[in-house]
């Protein structure tokens, strides 16, 4: 008999309705205050386990491997909302409970049946992440009714009725990779990289599922986009039959005001009733100080670049033509200005794309500025005579400039200096700027553009990190208060105008430039 069909709009045929009756009759919270207790599920995780067992209307009993929907989850959580004891529940119902397609019955219900010889593999990237899962799925067994029905759990292996078997693996264990599984837990994927072998544990333990049409669910915090995890690749996969529950609170909302992030941390731990909010805010507001990147990725369950390099260290270090123009030379200048909180600095490109810091005054002082030098304030009279100087001494094509704090400066410029010449471009432009961000990678990594080997230049290079926006865009930040892209800033606006100059059909004068090489570097 057939499925009975839809009794309301958006009702598909799951198996998750038996699991989730099966695991609460069944399995104990493993720890704390309530330790022995039936573990009940919360909605949210009624909602995960009703999709990851969502079964195709025309299944059928003879082909159970095909009724599935989807071939595999993903599950994204803040830290501490629950994913261990989730999954560990999932793994006792994989053990012996009703996760196999067996048909329907007379009334057109979905029926299950266990697996004869189930094989499980708890996976992570090291040994102690396993113990995430390990550490919960023990005592969930031992404390509780399925104690008589799995009595057999070491450390390192759980033995199940009909000869099947538990294990803890990493990716370490490159002899039970290839072993034929009908159920993995992949853990904590968002550290799952090429460089510690998770993407290939990743496909291997994929292969090894297909071979006995089993499937995984694999949960993880919020991925850093720079690192392209395991996680990332499953969320950006087009594959249809992957479901993915990812509960992300309005991007709208700020995670440094403290109000807002209370409003973020209340949306994405949902009805997880044992999660102290307070502590929660406690170790959130510490980690903002070292870290903020991974505090917004851990606890706001946000997509944050954190402390992967905007520019990976070779490609800037192949970029290093150690050479800038001699004066007199065409070149474009990039300014990002602040007036107390960050430096001021002002950075130039010469003609054919070398990237540099320019000097200026008796001493040749290089051209940013720190506030914490000058009294807690940007000394705007010397920057003022720092970029007329930089136009006496160079043939500046084009001058682009951050117009934050700096209007009336930048309007003098265009005064003095010319308006075909000086033009206002706003970093806040999120579009905009993440296409300038993209073109100066590109030409670097092409070496269309390169730069002098400067060392302030590099630094602030080194420090600039991805921070997401929306629709898959993102704009430069910083990993600490301490560390300044300021520099950096200006190089990308220096940049910008290098390349809106050369599409607008600059021509280099007659003997315009000469290379000087062994500049003295900042």
């Amino acid at each position: 008999m057939p499925w009975r069909g839809p009794e309301y709009d958006g009702e598909f045929p799951s198996l998750g309705w038996s699991v989730v009756d099966w695991i609460e009759a069944n399995c104990v919270i493993p720890d704390g205050d309530h330790k022995g207790e039936p573990y009940i599920l919360t909605d949210e995780m009624v909602a995960f386990l009703v999709h990851h067992y969502r079964l195709k209307p025309d299944a059928t009993e003879d082909k159970p491997r095909r009724a599935w929907n989807y071939r595999r989850s993903q599950l994204v959580r803040p830290q501490k909302w629950g994913k261990g004891p989730l999954t560990a529940a999932m793994i006792c119902a994989e053990s012996v409970g009703p996760v196999v397609f067996a048909g329907w019955d007379a009334a057109g219900e979905p029926v299950g049946r266990p697996w004869p010889t189930p094989l499980i593999q708890v996976t992570a990237s090291s040994e102690d992440q396993t113990a995430n899962v390990y550490a919960a799925l023990q005592p969930m067994i031992e404390e509780g009714p399925l104690a008589e029905v799995i009595p057999d759990t070491g450390d390192t292996r759980i033995n199940l009725p009909g000869g099947g078997r538990i294990d803890p693996v990493t990716s370490k264990a490159r002899s039970r990779l290839g072993q034929r599984v009908t159920f993995v837990v992949q853990d904590e994927t968002q550290m799952w990289t090429q460089s510690n072998g998770g993407l290939l544990l990743a496909t291997t333990q994929r292969r090894g599922l297909a071979g006995m049409g089993g499937r995984s669910v694999e949960t993880t915090n919020a991925w850093d986009p720079a690192e392209n995890s395991v996680a990332q690749q499953t969320f950006e996969s087009k594959a249809p039959d992957i479901y993915r529950d990812f509960r992300q609170a309005p991007a709208s909302l700020s995670y440094r005001n403290k109000r807002e992030r209370a409003r973020i941390h209340r949306h994405v731990y949902g009805n997880s009733w044992w999660v102290d909010m307070e502590n929660i805010e406690s170790e959130a507001a510490e980690l903002l100080e070292t870290d903020p990147a991974e505090a917004e990725r851990f606890f706001g369950n946000r997509i944050v670049y954190g402390r992967g390099a905007w520019i990976p260290a070779d490609t800037w270090e192949s970029g290093d033509r150690g050479e800038q123009p001699a004066d007199g030379a065409p070149i474009c200048l990039g300014f990002d200005g602040s007036e107390n909180n960050d430096w001021t600095a002002i950075t130039a490109i010469s003609m054919d794309g070398t990237v540099f810091i320019p000097t200026f005054g008796p001493d040749e002082q290089p051209t940013y500025w720190n506030p914490a030098e000058h009294g807690g304030r940007i000394p705007r009279d010397e920057v003022d005579a720092a970029v007329d100087e930089l136009f006496e001494r160079y043939d500046v094509v084009r001058m682009y400039c951050d117009p934050q704090d700096w209007r009336s400066e930048i309007g003098d410029w265009s005064v003095r200096h010319g308006d075909e010449r000086v033009f206002e471009w706003a970093t806040n432009r999120i579009s905009q700027m993440f296409e300038a961000l993209k073109t100066f990678e590109t030409n670097l990594a092409t070496g269309r553009a390169g730069h002098d080997g400067g060392k302030a230049l590099g630094i602030a290079v080194a420090n600039a990190r991805k921070v997401a926006r929306p629709g898959q865009k993102y704009i430069l930040g910083k990993a600490t208060e301490a560390q300044k892209i300021d520099i950096a800033m200006a190089m990308v606006l220096a940049h910008e105008a290098w390349v809106n100059s050369m599409a607008s059909g600059w021509v280099p004068r007659v003997q315009s430039r000469v290379l000087v090489f062994g500049r003295r570097r900042r």
